[in-house]
Formats: C-alpha cells, structure tokens, sequence
C-alpha cells in the first residue's frame, strides 16, 4: 500500500518530520499513574520498527512556570508547584483547582507537567523556525485542562500552548481533536476569538466526561462560527467516522483557510480500549492523518488518551509510519516490551461486533448543520 509521506523533502534528504523524544522525557512521562509506561511503549515499538531513521529527533526542553503561563494563571501554576513539591493531596485549596479524585496531587507532577508542555513548545517552535513539516509530540495532547484548572489526567494544556506558539508565525491556526472525549479545554480557550478554529469528533452522551460538545456550541463574540462539534454515539467504526470526517473538514479547510494545524490523535477510540465506546482501528484514524497531512501545511501532531497501552503503541506507530510513508510488517518486532502484543503479536487492531449507535440520519443532520454554520466564516 503506497501512502504519500513526509519524511523526505526530495530536495536535500533532511527529514522533514521532527519526533520529539529524549530518554529523560520518557521517564518523566512513565511516571504519570494515569498512563504508566506508555511512552516507553509507544516509543520502543516506533523504534523497533525502524523509522526513527526517517525522523529528526529533537530533544525536548522543559517548560518554565513564565512559559506555561502563557496560558495558565499564575495562582493555578503557584498552588500547583507547591503541591507538587510537597506530594500534598489534602491540601483544602485544591479542590477549587480541579486537583483531586480524576488530578491527583503526587510528588513531582508539576515536573510532569512542564516536561509535557515543553516537549509540545519545542515541537512548535521546530515548525515555527521551518526546519520540519510535521512535529510529533505523542506523550503531548492533553486537551482538557482549564487556564486556573486541572480537568480529566490533564494539569496543564499543551495543546494550547502549542497553538500559541504557532500564532507567533502562523495567523490562522487550526485544531482538529480527534479523540474520544471532546477537546473541551482548547475550545474554551479559544471560544472568543477567531484567530484559532477548533474542530473536534467525540463522544456525546449523558454522563459522558466532560458533557461538552453539542453541535450547538460553535462559539461565542467574535469567536462566534470558529467553533466546529461534531457529537457522537458509542460503536462508531473506520468507515463511517471516516466519512464524517471527510464531509466536514473540507470545508473547515474552504472556509476558514488555515496557515498551520494542530492535530490532537487520542487513541482511546480503538477497538478494546477499556473506554468500550467506539470501535475504530488505526486505519481509520490515518485516512483523516492523512487527508489533513495533504493539505501541506505545517502541522503539529500530539497524542492524547489511549488506556489500552498495547493499542495506543499500535495506533500511534502505525500513523508515524503513515506520516513517513513507510509500510511496516504485520508482526510485531522482537523488543522490550514484546510479551505486551500476546496472543496474537500482530500490528492489526480488529473491530469487535459492539453494534454501532449512530443513527446515519442524524449523522446527515449534524454535518448538514456544520457545513451551514461554516458559509458565516470569514
């Protein structure tokens, strides 16, 4: 299967994908109780594959309290930092930053945070100074943290961070979120302005975290029309989310004419991920990499959910080898986290037979309003 890929530039052989990756950052991000080892994962397997000789790989820089706060407010970050140096999860002022039962206080979680953060900054500002194409960071993507709140595993939002720093070269940008749950923070950071559109497909249903995203919500003020949802139910497959997809961005891309694009790749919509809602594989999620990679612009790619961590390592290697226009073998290389792969040691991700909740009238109702909402851009 030939697939279009960015890798080279054909010109002078540089790789024009920059990964993000150090062995220090790894570490920092294994540690998150949430996702324990899954960068390791995700890494090794991309590795044992090969194509980090494809890549740029760029050590990433830690962010600063100042670089964070570019977005986030300064007592959220202070209280933050006190807590974390102390491992301290009873402290009473907690609560009202979100801190607690999903944002538990551990020792060295704001280190966490602004190795994250940092790594998303210096995969943007590769893209800012033009030495790449595409910057991957995907232990990034955390989508869900407020400007003075923790929300969701999320402390801080790199995601944000990293479209503001594009804003420092890049007029439009663009942020399409393609994970399970809807990429409420970003919206909420950007809902007023129409110098960054948000697009995100997510589940929408009662109880579901965060209960955000009814297509009705399309922005507010001036950022009234940049604001694009798309809600869906449970069982969704490769196929029918792929076509959704491809009716709505096209004219995204028509209307709003974006510079630069953030792509957040949440693999918690895969097939056996412990969420049980949709029922995608990574084929479906790299038609849509692939249709937003065509568009050549510069694009920022992070990761996001992804609970089942075998499956997360299978989606986001797969679509690395999507970017590079590699084609990889279907049995998992032999490394240090093979026994992870077992029974079967394949690349592949199989639908289940979960049956799939959406109504294809409705479906038709959503995008039919999308791409009406859409003619008011300007």
């Amino acid at each position: 299967m030939s697939r279009e890929g960015h890798g080279d530039d054909g010109s002078n052989g540089k790789p024009q994908v920059a990964y993000i990756f150090s062995q220090e950052y790894v570490q920092t991000c294994d540690s998150f109780a949430k996702v324990p080892n899954r960068a390791r994962m995700v890494h090794s397997l991309i590795e044992a594959y090969g194509l980090l000789n494809y890549m740029s790989v760029v050590k990433p820089q830690v962010a600063t309290i100042k670089d964070i706060g570019l977005f986030h407010s300064d007592f959220y970050l202070e209280h933050l930092h006190k807590v974390s140096q102390e491992g301290d999860n009873d402290d009473p002022d907690s609560a009202e930053y979100g801190l607690g039962y999903d944002c538990p206080v551990v020792e060295g979680i704001f280190d966490y945070a602004a190795a994250v953060g940092g790594a998303t900054l210096t995969a943007a500002q590769c893209l800012v100074d033009q030495t790449c194409r595409v910057a991957i960071n995907w232990a990034g993507g955390w989508h869900h943290a407020k400007k003075d709140q923790a929300s969701g595993f999320c402390y801080i939002n790199d995601a944000v961070l990293g479209i503001l720093k594009l804003r420092d070269r890049y007029k439009r940008v663009l942020y399409v979120d393609v994970d399970l749950h809807h990429g409420d923070g970003v919206e909420e950071a950007f809902s007023f302005t129409s110098k960054v559109m948000t697009v995100s497909l997510h589940k929408f249903s009662p109880g579901f975290f965060p209960g955000t995203g009814d297509v009705s919500n399309i922005g507010v003020s001036r950022g009234r029309w940049y604001t694009v949802n798309v809600p869906l139910e449970d069982g969704i497959r490769d196929d029918r989310y792929y076509q959704v997809f491809s009716s709505v961005l096209p004219d995204v891309r028509a209307h709003y004419k974006p510079d630069a694009v953030v792509m957040q790749l949440g693999a918690d919509t895969m097939a056996g991920d412990p969420m049980c809602s949709f029922n995608m594989t990574p084929l479906g999620v790299a038609m849509c990499l692939q249709d937003v990679l065509k568009w050549s612009l510069p694009t920022l790619l992070l990761g996001g959910g992804g609970y089942h961590l075998a499956n997360t390592a299978r989606c986001w290697t797969y679509l690395t080898a999507v970017i590079l226009g590699k084609t990889l073998a279907s049995e998992i290389p032999d490394h240090e986290f093979f026994t992870e792969y077992g029974p079967d040691y394949s690349l592949e991700i199989s639908p289940s037979c979960r049956p799939d909740r959406n109504d294809a009238k409705q479906l038709e109702d959503v995008v039919a309003k999308i791409k009406r909402n859409l003619k008011n851009v300007v």
